[in-house]
């Protein structure tokens, strides 16, 4: 049995902390003017992938060493010589002393995330012949990212070239797989698979409008959870708001909660 510990934050932070330093990595090569980087301090990594991005954050701040002054000086002024705003993803088992510190910084909480969590088990096969699911080919780069784009883009398209490009990032990235759903051979829903020391991150899921509620998603969700047991990874993620629908799809699915997650913004 997984525990919801201070060993299961730390494998859970570091992984998705991984998945986004190789994001930024991925824009670095894409786009060498972009100024992408990252840096590893105290133990979290701060993450820069552009002012306006939400990759641009720091994961597993005072989860693998305590929190110092110091420290935070140093993943302060890293995003703050880049223009950016300063905003860490923190864990509750990083313990009061790291939220006493932020808040005499002049911190404040923006947002609350669901981190969740199962084993990667072998799952059921589905009879939805209608539905297939396959990882997506080097050559495929576009259509994955323009999948992606207008699934998320759905209630906000003037976001769509934005998520285009994001997408794109995330398809270069190293450490994931991209998968592609698609109904009656139409692809319809995209979604990713990042694997990090036995981790296997399901993140960017999404589906165009008119092929939802078409049992997409649930392909999605069985084809990363066949590959991620295939190749050996033990534990599932997922991070989703708290309280919002991705949450409660992720709990019919078997995953429950290690934690609640707070974004903490720097007001200066």
């Amino acid at each position: 049995m997984v525990f919801s510990d201070l060993d299961l934050s730390r494998r859970l932070e570091r992984a998705e902390g991984h998945a986004c330093l190789q994001f930024a990595e991925a824009r670095r090569d894409l786009y060498p003017d972009s100024g992408a980087a990252w840096i590893e301090c105290a133990g979290a990594y701060a993450v820069f992938d552009g002012v306006d991005s939400p990759v641009t954050q720091s994961f597993g701040l005072g989860l693998f060493e305590p929190l110092t002054p110091a420290a935070l000086d140093t993943i302060e002024a890293f995003f703050l010589d880049r223009g950016a705003v300063v905003v860490h993803e923190v864990s509750p088992l990083a313990g009061l002393a790291t939220l006493d510190l932020l808040c005499a910084r002049g911190y404040r909480p923006i947002e609350l995330s669901s981190v969740l969590h199962r084993p990667v088990e072998q799952p059921a096969t589905r009879n939805n012949l209608a539905v297939s699911v396959r990882v997506a080919a080097e050559k495929e780069a576009a259509l994955w990212a323009d999948v992606s784009a207008r699934g998320w883009a759905a209630e906000n398209p003037e976001l769509l070239g934005f998520l285009e490009q994001f997408g794109a990032v995330a398809f270069a990235r190293e450490g994931s797989l991209n998968f592609i759903a698609a109904l009656d051979g139409i692809p319809g829903a995209a979604g990713a698979l990042s694997l990090h020391k036995g981790v296997a991150l399901f993140s960017g899921a999404s589906t165009i409008p008119e092929m939802r509620r078409r049992g997409l998603q649930a392909a999605l969700l069985e084809a990363r959870m066949r590959y991620a047991f295939e190749h050996g990874y033990e534990l599932a993620m997922m991070v989703a708001e708290a309280g919002s629908q991705s949450q409660r799809n992720a709990e019919r699915q078997g995953f429950r909660i290690a934690y609640t997650r707070t974004k903490w913004r720097l007001h200066t």
